[in-house]
């Protein structure tokens, strides 16, 4: 990896981590624990259709990992990471028949399978099947939080779409 793409995949897990934050900060919208928009997301999404695949799960881990140290919370690591993880192996195929201009349908998807590896991974530590009643309201909130999130990416993508950096060697020469 060039010092350009690893320049630029730290951004986006630096602003991943600033959504995280602040949507820490926000109270949560729906009185259920454990539900949250998601706002680190809109960079996952993002990456999903600007990065390569190796390039979207670094992004996803260190947003994951970082978030877990900064929060304090490594409890809900095994969590975060089965639905993150969930949520990038079915959408990565779904991105090949999902254009982006209807990114937040993908981001929908993936809204939902993160919820289903979030539960997964809490019936694996709970041994408590009975947590599969929940199913039907994570997968309802995952398709909202997931639509919002993926709008909200797909309208910085159409913003970004004409936004182009120079490279270092194109700038005038500065005189000292």
């Amino acid at each position: 990896m060039n010092t350009k793409n690893f320049t630029r995949l730290a951004l986006l897990t630096a602003l991943s981590l600033i959504l995280f934050a602040a949507e820490m900060a926000l109270p949560a919208p729906i009185p259920v624990p454990g539900a949250k928009l998601g706002l680190a997301n809109v960079v996952t999404v993002w990456a999903l259709y600007h990065c390569t695949a190796k390039e979207t799960l670094l992004v996803l881990l260190a947003r994951i990992l970082l978030g877990a140290l900064l929060s304090g919370n490594a409890g809900a690591l095994i969590f975060s990471l089965s639905g993150g993880l969930l949520c990038l192996a079915g959408t990565l195929p779904l991105r090949r028949v999902i254009p982006e201009r209807r990114l937040w349908l993908c981001s929908a998807a993936g809204g939902a399978l993160h919820n289903v590896g979030q539960l997964a991974a809490a019936i694996a530590v709970t041994k408590t099947a009975g947590l599969l009643s929940y199913l039907p309201f994570l997968l309802v909130s995952g398709i909202v939080c997931g639509s919002l999130t993926g709008q909200i990416a797909q309208q910085t993508s159409a913003r970004l779409r004409y936004y182009r950096t120079r490279d270092r060697d194109d700038l005038p020469a500065q005189n000292l």
